[in-house]
């Protein structure tokens, strides 16, 4: 583990990789080596930006990074992009196709692209994503982009381990009102509507009109910066230079008036509190109580002889 964190702090792409494998791995003999290699990276850490995106499945999140990542290279960034893909309900796979989709930044020597299955971790963000991200920055990776698999209101999960919530959303689509609604909307720092080109240009600036008149209802964030709604288009690049310097300016203010370290601080307790609650699980779950029990429960469930609450409660005691 101290060769294989040697490797990722020189910024080999192959060491990242193999280092967020062993993070993702469930064998518990990987999970030990993983707490240590993250416990060797972690002095090594560059001070990055972590940027979270998310948006309805077609609104184009993969075309984005792409187009939006080889800009920031062109502006010598290191951009690492942990993608989540969903893993299906039933087989438990998953494609895992953002590589395939992504296929000019694949080839970017300052970029990585790690695409991660969801599994159940709640929100579509990978149970490990979090540590995944202090390997990338440890291999010197200054903006980490944390894709998630789509919009929902467990999906705000990856708004507490980013610095910053990008949020991409179509005109046409019926979007426009989602701006009346509570939820993902508030907690986005950013909203940009994609594919603003061609014919659908009047209808994302009509969008951008009732997304801001939207946000007019909402209180004034922490950060002290008000969300902007932006136009662009990852298929021509129009909008994305604009994009980028809202995000520059966003970092700065932040940065300046002290809000960048208070959601530093909040990201880590949000860290804390889910490894907690994972742990406990599974803790739990290996029990040998549990285990021998957890069945008899649901039968006398099924059976109607007692609740779900009292079952919990007699495995829980």
């Amino acid at each position: 583990m101290d060769e294989l964190a040697s490797s990722i702090i020189d910024g080999d792409p192959i060491a990242l990789s193999r280092g967020i494998t062993m993070i993702e791995s469930k064998n518990k003999q990987n999970s030990i080596k993983a707490d240590h290699l993250v416990s060797k990276c972690l002095p090594y850490c560059v001070d990055s930006f972590r940027i979270g995106i998310t948006g309805v499945p077609g609104v184009g999140k993969s075309t984005f990074i792409e187009a939006f990542g080889n800009l920031l290279t062109k502006r010598e960034h290191k951009v690492a992009v942990l993608a989540v893909d969903p893993s299906s309900s039933l087989s438990k796979g998953s494609i895992l196709g953002d590589k395939t989709r992504m296929e000019q930044l694949v080839k970017n020597e300052n970029a990585f692209i790690r695409p991660t299955a969801s599994g159940s971790s709640l929100g579509g963000v990978a149970q490990k994503t979090r540590e995944s991200i202090i390997l990338c920055e440890a291999a010197g990776f200054d903006t980490v982009i944390v894709e998630t698999v789509g919009v929902g209101q467990s999906e705000t999960s990856v708004h507490g381990m980013t610095d910053l919530f990008l949020l991409l959303k179509l005109a046409g689509a019926g979007d426009e009102l989602q701006g009346m609604k509570r939820g993902i909307i508030e907690m986005a720092d950013m909203i940009a509507i994609n594919k603003a080109d061609g014919e659908n240009k009047r209808n994302a600036e009509k969008a951008k009109a009732e997304f801001n008149k939207a946000l007019h209802l909402y209180p004034k964030k922490e950060s002290g910066v008000d969300p902007k709604v932006m136009l662009c288009s990852s298929l021509n690049g129009t909008g994305l230079d604009g994009i980028i310097s809202n995000l520059e300016n966003y970092h700065k203010t932040t940065k300046a008036n002290g809000y960048f370290e208070l959601k530093r601080k909040q990201q880590n307790k949000h860290w804390f509190m889910r490894t907690i609650e994972s742990k406990l699980k599974s803790d739990f779950f290996a029990s040998e109580k549990v285990k021998k029990e957890f069945d008899d429960h649901l039968i006398r469930i099924n059976k109607g002889e007692m609740t779900p609450f009292q079952a919990a409660e007699n495995l829980l005691g």
